[in-house]
């Protein structure tokens, strides 16, 4: 089947007209037809092991136990199982359309999918050609899992985890030394700038640079596709028009072993503090300069624990104790916190007036005074007043303030 038959394919699920070619990426249909070969434990082992009937994928050792065999022998029948799946006489028949499918979301992302983000577009796929799917999104990717790795594999290419790339999937037989080319040079770049970037940024610097214009024919692809909400996120927006423009340069971003994405939609190095913090003070750096405002204590920590970093809670009273020993903190009000370079200033509100007047270098109104002191700190326009009253440090004349 040629590249207009997988376009047709992918458009027949995207425009959900026709249901009985829709179902084409329905995995459990696939499935079902599929496993009717397969004696019953043969079933239950295969379910069970890759999670196909629910989340929960059992290890071979745990079936064993439920059987009453040893692992290996678990793992004989599960091998066995899956020969026989693919020596079904309509195998070809059941996977064909979705073979193409995966064929066409590789083209259109310039030739390389991370597993896991190929698995999410087809999970997502899946829900499209049918909305009354009954098995959860986990399970699908599960389903999507077993297909590729099991059935799929000699189809396409599947290079492990290593040191430039996640796992991931590409054509058969497809190159990737541009796509090395690509990733030193950005890698290499991000290291120089020393700054994390946003996907839509970190596009336009590929798209500038002296690689790009050599491999541009090979890093563009057709845009068919809206995966908006496939990379959609529950605490950042994508620039979702840039990454559908660009979803072979977003692929590669998303394959890259050293490059990560981090909770507020920006790409760094990954060992980077502000892309994968791993202190509690990374965290609350994190947060506070990501929120552009400043905090109390206590609104950081349950932030930390929204973002759920790495699954470790993060404690008001700890957080509270990392604010005060760090100087790169300024308390602004009653256990408020901002950074310091914002431009907040330490001390008493006398010392802030003390240092706004000088800042000024002559005499300000009350109205000045108050308005640059409270872009450093956060305090009742009342205690500006009262400390203007200090007649040790601070003198009215004409209707202006100096210092003594």
């Amino acid at each position: 089947m040629d590249n207009m038959d997988n376009k047709s394919i992918l458009d027949t699920i995207l425009d959900n007209e026709v249901k009985e070619e829709a179902s084409i990426l329905d995995s459990q249909v696939i499935l079902d037809n599929l496993f009717s070969i397969l004696r019953d434990k043969e079933r239950e082992v295969i379910q069970s092991r890759f999670g196909l009937s629910n989340e929960k994928k059992i290890t071979l050792e745990a079936i064993g136990n439920s059987y009453n065999l040893t692992r290996e022998r678990i793992r004989q029948i599960e091998n066995s199982a899956v020969n026989k799946i693919k020596k079904h006489e309509e195998f070809d028949k059941y996977v064909a359309n979705l073979r193409h499918v995966i064929n066409s979301l590789l083209e259109e992302h310039g030739g390389i999918m991370e597993h896991q983000y190929l698995i999410d577009n087809l999970s997502y796929l899946s829900l499209l050609a049918n909305s009354n799917q009954k098995a959860s999104r986990e399970v699908l990717k599960n389903h999507y899992s077993f297909i590729l790795a099991k059935l799929l594999a000699d189809e396409f290419d599947y290079v492990k985890e290593n040191g430039h790339y996640n796992d991931l999937w590409k054509l058969k037989f497809a190159a990737v030394d541009h796509l090395q080319e690509t990733l030193e040079y950005l890698i290499n770049k991000l290291e120089e700038l020393k700054t994390v970037l946003r996907t839509e940024e970190i596009i336009k610097l590929i798209k500038e640079s002296e690689v790009y214009g050599k491999y541009e024919d090979r890093l563009q692809a057709s845009n068919n596709f809206d995966i908006s909400n496939i990379i959609k996120s529950q605490y950042f927006e994508e620039n979702s028009e840039i990454v559908n423009e660009h979803k072979a340069l977003y692929s590669l971003l998303r394959a890259s072993k050293h490059l990560h994405q981090n909770k507020f939609g920006h790409w760094g190095i990954k060992n980077w503090p502000e892309i994968t913090p791993k202190t509690i003070n990374h965290k609350i750096y994190l947060v506070i300069k990501n929120q552009s405002k400043p905090m109390h204590f206590r609104e950081i920590a349950d932030k930390i624990n929204e973002l759920n970093f790495d699954r470790k809670k993060a404690n008001p009273a700890t957080v509270h104790n990392e604010l005060i020993l760090d100087d790169k903190y300024i308390l602004i009000g009653r256990g408020i916190y901002a950074l310091k370079e914002w431009g907040y200033e330490t001390g008493t509100v006398g010392d802030v007036v003390a240092q706004v007047l000088k800042e000024a270098g002559r005499p300000l109104l009350k109205e000045e005074i108050m308005e640059k002191v409270l872009q450093k700190r956060l305090v009742k326009k009342a205690t500006i007043n009262l400390t203007l009253i200090d007649k040790s440090r601070f003198i009215k004349e004409n209707g202006n303030y100096r210092l003594v």
